[in-house]
């Protein structure tokens, strides 16, 4: 039964990893071209749109990766190890990256609704930051459980 659940998990983070992908391929261009287009005074602005959601895709798919290799962790009866702890506290510092590069295109989103009289874009916004923090809370959570999980049972260990 575990293995069919890590199976499906892995096939899920495999399966997340596709849209942003796609993402990254069609829609930040686009972006780069409306925000060159709300902001024509700004050269550059094209660019370091681009260059920001670009980099956020980078911790994204590394958080990605330690995930895969925390359900190996699961798969290979070592997720009470240290290697699983550092895993969670790696994700965490991917969520809070992808968050403060999120947040450093939330101006644009303001004037983007503004320029296209559209509020509902601002919380959108928002949607990616915030998701990214519950992520980073989740995983800061689970990694000090899973700490003491692990201080635990090496008492336990000891005292044996």
């Amino acid at each position: 039964m575990k293995i069919v659940t890590t199976l499906f998990l892995k096939i899920a983070v495999i399966i997340l990893g596709i849209p942003v992908l796609a993402l990254c391929v069609f829609a930040v261009p686009v972006l780069g071209d409306i925000s060159a287009e709300v902001l024509p005074d700004f050269e550059y602005i094209k660019f370091l749109v681009s260059i920001i959601f670009y980099a956020s895709a980078i911790p994204f798919y590394f958080a990605l990766y330690l995930a895969f290799k925390l359900l190996r962790y699961i798969d290979k009866n070592k997720a009470f190890s240290q290697g699983s702890v550092d895993a969670l506290k790696k994700i965490k510092y991917c969520a809070i990256a992808i968050s403060i590069l999120h947040l450093l295109v939330f101006p644009l989103f303001y004037l983007f609704a503004e320029f296209d009289d559209a509020p509902g874009v601002i919380f959108v916004g928002f949607l990616v930051p915030f998701a990214s923090m519950v992520i980073a809370v989740f995983a800061a959570v689970l990694q000090k459980l899973l700490q003491e999980a692990i201080e635990i049972k090496s008492e336990n260990d000891l005292t044996v």
